[in-house]
Parts: structure tokens; sequence; C-alpha cells
């Protein structure tokens, strides 16, 4: 089997490029880490492939630019600059809301990101809350390879993968991205409650040294 062309590779990886996601890409590059950041950026190169398979058209089912901000901005909510005073995917998402709209994003578009980041972690609400929740959610999943269980695995085919993560290396990402989830939760009360993601991580690496999604990971299609 031959690899992808030069051009559909480039198609592939290329970000929107607008002011919007220029200005986001300036926001996360230096308060993520270099992994944290490469999965914000996979998460919406998957979250596009998602959308294709399902026969959805940008720009008439959902805007680029607000997909590409939720998947970006999705883990604001762990960055090293933040308040830390709720758990990450609230704060996250209250952030790049408030971004968006003091960057002229009407309220509704802006909320709609809100809900995108804020449910991220929530599977089976996620998925009744429209078309930009599912793609975030669907985009997030497939970049942890299986273990959150997406739906659209065959959205990506080995060779798209491959040009994903040659572009955006995953860098120990579930280790990494474990390891800012934890750190933020431990910090308040408020950011860790019980059956919450970042509760739940809390805990498990507090008895076991390791979460069990960090488990799962080792025998997902990515392996990290």
């Amino acid at each position: 089997m031959t690899g992808p062309t030069h051009e559909a590779t480039a198609d592939l990886i290329t970000l929107p490029g607008t002011p919007l996601a220029d200005a986001v890409m300036d926001l996360i590059r230096p308060v993520e880490t270099p992994s944290v950041f490469n999965h914000s950026i996979r998460s919406y190169l998957f979250a596009r492939l998602v959308a294709d398979r399902l026969g959805l058209a940008v720009g008439h089912d959902y805007q680029d630019d607000l997909l590409f901000a939720s998947c970006a901005m999705h883990d604001l909510g762990v960055a090293s600059d933040g308040p830390h005073t709720q758990r990450f995917e609230v704060e996250g998402a209250d952030r790049a809301a408030s971004f968006l709209i003091d960057r002229g994003v009407p309220a509704t578009d802006a909320d709609q990101v809100w809900q995108a980041i804020a449910l991220h972690t929530s599977p089976g609400i996620a998925e009744r809350r429209g078309t930009l929740c599912v793609l975030v959610r669907e985009g997030v999943a497939l970049d942890f390879g299986g273990p959150l269980g997406a739906g659209h695995a065959d959205a990506v085919t080995d060779e798209q993968a491959d040009a994903v993560h040659t572009a955006y290396p995953r860098l120990d990402m579930i280790r990494s991205l474990t390891d800012a989830i934890v750190a933020q939760a431990a910090k308040d009360p408020k950011n860790a409650p019980r059956y919450s993601i970042p509760g739940e991580f809390l805990r498990e690496r507090e008895t076991f040294g390791r979460t069990r999604l960090e488990h799962a990971c080792r025998s997902s299609r990515w392996g990290n």
C-alpha cells in the first residue's frame, strides 16, 4: 500500500489559518506542555476526519473556526497560567468562551464552544448537545486510540494517522496530560468532584500510582 501524496498530507494537516485560529494558537502554545498542545491540535485534525466520515459539510453543518477553537482549547483548564479553581473542563470552557467573546465572536457561538469543552469528558451527554459537541468529543476520543470509546475509529486510516503524528508527535501524551489533570485537581477539592474525570484520576493516582486510563492506553491503537 502506498502512502498519502504530498498534496493529500498537506490538506490533512493544514490548520484554518484565520485570525481567530492564529489567536487561539498564540494563547495555548506558551501555556501548555508540547505534548498537550500537540494532542489538542491532533484532536482537531481527527475531528475533521470524523466530520468527513459523517458527511458533514464545513460552513453548513459546522463552522471550522469554532471546531478548531473548541479542540485547540479543550484542555485550557490545565494550562500553566490558569486560576485552577474549578474542575478543568469547566475552567477551560470558561476561559475559552471569554477569550472568544473578547474577540467579537457572538455569544451564541461562544456558548457552543463552552458546551463542547465542558462536556468533552461526558459520554452520553456530549453526543446529545449538537454537532460541535459530537465532533470535539470524537476528535479527543480518537486521539486516545480507543479507551474513551471512540465510535468512529475507522474515520482515520493508518496512513492518515502516520501523517498527523509526524506533524504533531505524541510525546508521551497520556502521561503528560494525566499529570497535568491530576496536578490541577489536587489544588482544590472543588477541582476534583467524585466520579468526575479529574476526581477519579486524582484518586487512582493516589491509590494505585497510575490511572485505569493510562493502563488501558498501553494497549490502545496509538499506545501512549
